[in-house]
């Protein structure tokens, strides 16, 4: 798809979640959407597309750090359940508790006893959450290993993208059959009913971006809230105001003038 065609479509899908998000808060709804899938599948991208046009006081995006000793020692859940939405809010995690049943799994970061725990808890948490009134969502963006490759390649050579690479990507890199492996079973065990998984192609990235925005808009009935425009009262009379002079403060250099 050309850039243009593909922002002429991304800003009609923006009008739609910008409605979405005043009948979330409208009708006092809570969403979880969970993104997972394999490094550089685009879960970040996709992320920030769904949220750009969004009120981040409505829309919070979720990506927690390396758990810390005290986490480790805590049940399991437990620091994933404070960045749950209150109603009027949706949430999107940038990777969640299925880190367990992936990444912790095949580089050995927790035991197989807390993995046959995960595995068998996992869908009980979730019916648990769904009959507290919370909607879940998950997604797993799929690549083939060709296009995982190439964006590698990318994010080695661009400084800008370079920081996405960690050396836990290129331990990661090596053991792409077992995180293949992981990924079906996690998959198959915890697609369920009330808490189902939809694969998405991200092969290409902005297919992929405009399909997620236009399914995840399919899954929650939603009503055109917007307010009708508003008159803007003329601006008060300045008078003898005169604009401050700032010279006397921390002005920056005009790089770009």
């Amino acid at each position: 798809m050309k850039r243009k065609a593909y922002e002429s479509e991304l800003a009609k899908l923006e009008i739609e979640l910008v409605k979405l998000q005043g009948w979330i808060q409208h009708k006092g709804l809570k969403i979880v959407v969970i993104f997972e899938g394999i490094d550089s599948a685009g879960k970040g991208g996709t992320i920030k597309r769904i949220t750009y046009r969004l009120n981040p006081r409505v829309a919070r995006i979720v990506a927690l750090p390396t758990p810390t000793e005290k986490e480790k020692t805590e049940w399991y859940f437990q620091r994933y359940v404070p960045h749950l939405p209150s109603a009027g809010e949706i949430v999107l995690f940038d990777r969640s508790w299925y880190n367990r049943a992936g990444v912790e799994k095949v580089m050995g970061f927790c035991t197989e006893e807390q993995y046959m725990e995960f595995m068998s808890s996992v869908n009980e948490y979730e019916m648990g959450l769904v009959r507290s009134g919370i909607t879940l969502i998950k997604y797993w963006l799929e690549i083939s290993d060709e296009t995982q490759e190439a964006r590698f390649e990318q994010r080695f050579h661009d400084p800008r993208r370079r920081w996405k690479l960690s050396t836990m990507d290129i331990e990661a890199r090596t053991r792409w059959v077992a995180y293949s492996k992981a990924a079906e079973l996690m998959l198959t065990h915890t697609s369920t009913p009330h808490a189902p998984w939809y694969i998405v192609d991200a092969n290409i990235k902005r297919h992929a971006r405009l399909n997620v925005i236009a399914h995840l808009l399919s899954l929650i009935p939603y009503e055109d809230l917007t307010p009708e425009p508003m008159e803007l009262p003329p601006r008060q009379d300045a008078g003898d105001y005169q604009q401050p002079d700032f010279s006397h403060l921390n002005v920056i250099p005009e790089v770009y003038p």
